[in-house]
């Protein structure tokens, strides 16, 4: 993925140009800050076993935060990273403190309740926020090689840095005994605490890690698109987000990545099918739905709920432990096999 800015590839119909070229370089960071964006809410739900509906605010935190210090401290861009995941990570501890005062769909109503409030807030104040036309990137205080479409290749790399950073720390997350405890307490929290653990405790940090990894890719977002919308904030975004998870695989690292990119590239190229030649030349039965790229990406899904339901990652896993138990057993094992079920008929 690093040195694919200076290779020469194309897809015909998935990518709009060569890899060099900047629309193609600005579609994949997009891909690739989504995928981080995926992977921080695997990390809640997939590890933690938390469904959250309010995953979007920590990500408009990051975006927003950033270009807020920007515009107003005029701090320049590395200062301001810092102080908006500062700023990111005491809004997580406060609204997950409250929220995971309950547990199950009272947790993701609350925070629902938190990101339809953050989005109000940013929807409305126009001095700050932009309002309903968002906010731009103050580019006076961002390096000159993070700027215009000539630096799309440096924005790639940055992209991608940001993902091998959301994913080490999912990774450290799981691996670690702060992962192995919320791994057990989403399966029987009553257990842990009578073991003497804290799994509230537990379950708020790994809660503030993931707003943390969400943050990051905001301000990621921020930077790609010179600019963010009211609807980073919004629960459209979480619930996109939660399709990319299930699509890939819950509780699937590389599931997650696999579907935030397979949900992006089809989210913006069914946008330029939907608008050919080719889909205006059918019938109107056929024309009217196959003109809605949300119409395609919903009746992907329920075909992925339907004949996928692990997903992606979770197909493959199982598919891959199928073949590892047949591949196991000897020819030794067959003949037993064979022989008992002879003489049970018999």
């Amino acid at each position: 993925m690093a040195i694919l800015p200076v290779l020469n590839i194309s897809i015909p119909g998935v990518l709009p140009g060569a890899t060099y070229t900047p629309g193609t370089l600005a579609l994949l960071s997009l891909c690739m800050v989504f995928a981080a964006l995926a992977l921080s809410y695997n990390l809640l739900l997939g590890t933690a076993g938390m469904l959250s509906f309010g995953h979007a605010l920590y990500f408009g935190a990051g975006a927003y935060g950033l270009g807020i210090v920007l515009d107003a401290a005029q701090l320049p861009l590395w200062p301001g990273i810092l102080v908006a995941l500062v700023g990111g990570m005491i809004v997580a501890v406060v609204t997950g403190a409250i929220a995971m005062r309950v547990n199950g769909i009272p947790f993701a109503m609350v925070t629902l309740a938190f990101a339809q409030a953050g989005s109000v807030l940013v929807r409305r104040n126009q001095a700050i926020t932009g309002g309903e036309e968002g906010l731009s990137l103050n580019t006076g205080q961002v390096p000159e090689w993070l700027v215009g479409v000539m630096n799309t290749r440096n924005l790639y790399w940055l992209a991608l840095v940001v993902v091998v950073i959301v994913y080490l720390v999912v990774l450290w997350v799981d691996r670690s005994r702060l992962g192995h405890l919320v791994a057990a307490t989403r399966e029987n929290e009553l257990r842990v605490q009578v073991l003497g653990l804290r799994p509230a405790r537990a379950k708020l940090i790994v809660f503030v890690i993931a707003a943390l990894c969400a943050g990051l890719a905001g301000i990621a977002y921020l930077l790609l698109q010179s600019g963010t919308q009211p609807s980073a904030v919004g629960t459209d975004l979480t619930i996109t987000v939660l399709v990319m998870v299930v699509l890939g695989g819950v509780g699937f690292r590389w599931g997650a990545i696999v579907g935030g990119v397979l949900y992006t590239l089809l989210d913006q190229r069914l946008t330029v099918l939907a608008r050919s030649d080719a889909i205006d030349a059918l019938p109107e039965w056929l024309r009217i739905p196959l003109s809605e790229p949300l119409f395609l990406l919903g009746a992907l899904f329920i075909l992925v709920v339907l004949f996928l339901p692990g997903g992606i990652a979770g197909t493959v896993d199982e598919w891959r432990r199928k073949r590892g138990r047949t591949a196991a057993r000897t020819p030794a094992d067959r003949l037993e096999t064979i022989d008992a079920v002879e003489g049970t008929s018999l």
